[in-house]
Order: C-alpha cells, then structure tokens, then sequence
C-alpha cells in the first residue's frame, strides 16, 4: 500500500475507534444511548474519503492543485460539490426542526437560502470564473492597488469562516452527543483531525469529492424520508398538510406566516443577509475557481441551484412529516412532552420512524459526514485567504519561492484547525444560531458590496472598495454584538440595544454608501489607474480572453 494511504486509512481507523471507544456522556443533552450502526456507517465513510484524499495527494502538486484542483473540476461536479458545501447539518435539521415547530415560516430560511442563488448565477459565475485564479479577492483587486483590497477580501474572508467554524464546530459536537451517544470532546476533536488531513494531503480534490460523496448521501437519505412520508398519504400534500394542520398545537397557523419574525424591518433584514449573504460566502465563491471555463461555471450553478431547490423542497416534506409522525409519538418524547435531544432532532427522529434503527445510523452517518465536508471547504478558503492574498501578494509582493505559498496554506490549515477545536470547546454552551447568522450577515455587508461594486461599477476606487468594506464589516459585526442574540442571550443584559433579528438591511446599506461615498470623493493618482483599468477589465469578464485555464494532469 501507498505509504500516505497507509497513513491515511489509519487515521481513519483511529478515528473510527475514537469513536467506537467513546463515552456516552452527554453533558446537558438527553442522554442517548450509542448508536453502533451509525459509528460503522461514519467510519466506512470516513475510510473512503481518506483513500480519495490518497488518491488526491498524489495530483496536488501546485499551488492551483491545491487551491483549486487545477480547474479541471466539471460543471457537474462542482455543481454536486456547491450542494455538498451549501446543504449543512444547520440547513437540513435546523429547517426541517422550524418547519416542525412553526409550519409554513420554516421556509423563509429555505427560500432565503435559495434565492440567493439567481445573483451569482446571472451577476457572479461567468465574471469570477474570468477574472480570478484561487479566492475571490483576485476579482475584488483586478485592477485595484492590490495591498489595501486584498488586506480587507483576507479580513472579510476570516471573521466570515471563523464564525461559521464555530457554528460547526459547536453543532458536530451537539450532534453527536446526541447522534452517536459520543462525549462533546471527542467529537469536535474528530471533526479538527479529520478536517486537517482532508485539506493537508488532499486539498480542493479531496474537499470536492467528500463534498460530491457527502452531497449524494444526504439527497438519497432525504429522498427516502420524503417519499416514505408522502407514500402514507397517497403522494397528496394536501392530505399530508390538513392531517399537519389537525395534530399540531397551533392548528392552522402553522400555514400561514407570522409566527417566527415579528416584525417586518427583521423580516426583511433576515431575507437580505440569506440572499446576499450566499453571493459573499468565501468558500462558496472559490468553487468557481475549480472549472476549466465560464461556460461551465455556469453549468455548475445551474446544477447547485436544482439539487439545492430539490433539498429544501424535501425538507418541507420531511418538517410536515415529522409533525405527524414524530409529534404525535409518545416514544420520542421525554416526561415532559418534549423532544428527545431538543427541537433540532425532529429530522432524525423521523429518520427512524420512517427506516427503523438501520436508517436512522445512516441519517446520523450523513450528518456528522455533512459538517465533516462543509468544515473542510471552510478551513481551505481561509488557508487560502492567508497564504495567497497576505503572504504571497501583499507580503511577498506577487514573487513567493517556489513551494513556500503552498506550505503557507498548510501551515494555516493546521493553524485553523486548532483555532476550531479551541473555539469549539470555548463557545460549547453558546447557542450557534446567531454564528452562522452573523457569518452571512459579514458576507452580504462586506465581501458582496465589494466584490458586486468592484466589478460593476467603473467609478469604484481602491480607497471605495477597502474603506465601505471595512465599514460594512464593523457595522455588521457591532450590530449583531448590541442585538438579543448577543447582548441579551450570552451577555445577560435586560433589553437589546439593536432591536432587530438581523443587521443585514442596515450594515449593507452602510458598505454599499461607504464604497460610493469614498469612491466618488477619491481624486487621488490611484482613482484614475482604477478607473482606467474598468474597460480592460470588463472586456476580460465578459469574454474571458486572458482567463487561466485548467492544469494539465
């Protein structure tokens, strides 16, 4: 055997056996009792994986194998790569847990989280395939002073990935404590390691295809559930919602809307920061970075935009189905009429209602291996913010030495590993809702008026584009910090400063005026090199004449 799959199946057998050998300690959470199915599952998962990692360690050769598999990803692929990265454990059980707690208002994350979609695929696919090379921040600096621009992308790009880390972080280690019947520690470590080995040996073409594995696993396990529900009703919704409408407490509210978010400035602050906030993520950008041209870029949002709408389609079903299946079970209740292992469980428990225990392993497997692939495209585009936009074009000035680029990013990837695992253990008891929240609110205030502005808009200036940035980021971040998220919930304060559910329509406001305000008011020597540079720019954009193409392997 390979000496790196030697190495590799054994780290995946000690993290099976970590697993295995773990004790069903689980803290605050309803004790669950450990699920062995679920452990063989996770590790035969985890065995495959690290045979591709194996196979991918071999054709990671550069610095665009690294980052980007040497763009010879195709637009279906990286479409199935995109679903992996986008559909997490936070999107299929915190939907499924608001459908089956409030009806009809589950979906404002799933549309949200939807129809962010058409702004990449008509204003961002075919432009960032054409005008970048690893991140997202080679777009936002094309024809700006590359220093200031990509100092700010770096900046955007870390506080977006550290608070998402954390909220997976965080989630694995819930999940499985309740999943697996495993200790917290355990399993937050278990992400860390296996996260580091993913992205060191492996890099893009590991992290795609656990994403490709992890992406089918999870439509299949959906699928199932959501066909097994609507088989009991004869495939009629409407026989599936009235019986809904008829068990659950609040009757027929729940397919109305109204019962989430109170107010409509929250309702319309939240929708932002979902929609936009999907067209600023960074290791959601970077995919389009992996295809060999615009036209398949294209084709790889067409395809993440179906099976994406297809997965909240089946979420809906699975929270309806859950109501009257789950809701209605006194086995997945404790004394108290609660659900075993709190709301999020819904999904799970429907799992086993609808597959018995052997489904159920299956489900958990999928979701521990959801986080495991999201954690993984998180950690590389924040490596890849560190080693590509600070050392090797802000540091080393565009002229690294050959391979020191590439051992920049793995040094960061272990650094951010550690950073996660940390993190997770710190914010453990921390409700993660307002995390993953705050991570879209950074992108959608900071790296998406930036990167939108940069490339649409001529006048747009270095100081512009890094000043409204910075000022989109600090308002974004402030706010969530003075809100009953933060201010109230983990700070103990009576009432919240900011009253409202998001930052998002106030923050983006302030970085879309910002990069206007500063760019309009910028007649320095550098405004006109910037200005100028707009044709040449958009010309390259359009036609992807000069674009980097694929590596030959």
């Amino acid at each position: 055997m390979n000496p790196t799959l030697r190495s590799l199946f054994a780290l995946g057998l000690l993290a099976a056996s970590g697993a295995v050998l773990a004790a069903p300690d689980l803290g605050q959470a309803t004790k669950q009792a450990t699920n062995y199915t679920a452990i063989v599952m996770f590790a035969v998962f985890v065995i495959l994986t690290l045979f591709i990692t194996g196979w991918a360690a071999k054709r990671t050769r550069s610095a665009s194998d690294f980052y980007t598999a040497g763009g010879g990803i195709s637009g279906f692929q990286n479409g199935l790569a995109i679903a992996g990265d986008y559909m997490s454990a936070a999107s299929f059980l915190g939907i499924s847990a608001a459908v089956f707690a409030n009806g009809f208002d589950g979906l404002i994350y799933a549309i949200g989280f939807l129809v962010g979609w058409p702004v990449i695929t008509f204003l961002m696919a075919e432009r960032l395939r054409n005008l970048g090379r690893f991140t997202f921040a080679d777009v936002a600096a094309y024809r700006f002073a590359q220093k200031p621009v990509r100092m700010f992308a770096a900046s955007g790009t870390l506080v977006t990935v550290l608070f998402y880390l954390i909220a997976q972080m965080v989630g694995a280690g819930q999940l499985i404590k309740l999943l697996f019947g495993l200790d917290y520690g355990y399993a937050v470590v278990i992400v860390g390691v296996l996260m580091m080995v993913y992205v060191l040996f492996g890099g893009m073409t590991a992290t795609t295809w656990v994403q490709i594995i992890k992406a089918v696993m999870l439509l299949a396990g959906a699928s199932f559930m959501a066909f097994s529900v609507l088989a009991m009703y004869n495939f009629s919704p409407e026989a599936l919602f009235a019986k809904a409408v008829e068990v659950h407490s609040k009757k027929d509210a729940i397919m109305g809307p109204g019962g989430f978010i109170k107010d409509p400035i929250s309702g319309i602050s939240f929708g932002m920061a979902l929609m936009f906030g999907t067209a600023g993520l960074p290791h959601i950008l970077m995919r389009f970075f992996t295809v060999p041209s615009a036209k398949e870029a294209r084709k790889s949002v067409l395809w993440a935009t179906t099976w994406i709408g297809y997965f909240y389609i089946l979420t809906f079903i699975i929270g309806f189905g859950a109501i009257v299946l789950v809701g209605t079970n006194p086995d997945f209740k404790d004394a108290a009429g609660k659900l075993l292992g709190g709301p999020n469980m819904a999904a799970v428990h429907l799992a086993k209602a609808v597959g018995g225990d052997v489904f159920l392993g299956f489900i958990s497997a999928v979701a521990f291996a959801t986080i495991l692939a999201v954690v993984a495209g998180l950690t590389l585009s924040g490596a890849s913010a560190v080693s590509h936009d600070l050392y090797a074009t802000v540091i080393k000035k565009g002229q690294p030495a050959p391979g020191s680029e590439l051992r920049v990013s793995k040094i960061t990837t272990v650094c951010l590993g550690i950073a996660a695992v940390f993190l997770g253990y710190v914010f453990e008891k921390v409700n993660v809702a307002f995390m993953v929240s705050l991570a879209f609110a950074i992108a959608a205030s900071a790296n998406f008026p930036v990167l939108f502005m940069s490339v649409l808009w001529s006048k747009c200036t270095t100081r512009g584009a890094t000043v409204g940035g910075f000022l989109g980021l600090a308002t974004a971040v402030g706010l969530t910090l003075l809100s009953k998220s933060v201010w109230v919930d983990v700070f103990h304060n009576e009432t919240a400063i900011f009253p409202y559910t998001s930052p998002a329509l106030f923050s983006m406001t302030v970085g879309f005026v910002g990069i206007w305000l500063f760019s309009i008011t910028d007649n320095s020597p550098r405004a006109a090199i910037d200005k100028a540079g707009f044709e040449a720019q958009e010309v390259r954009s359009e036609t992807g004449i000069g674009a980097s193409g694929a590596s030959a392997h």
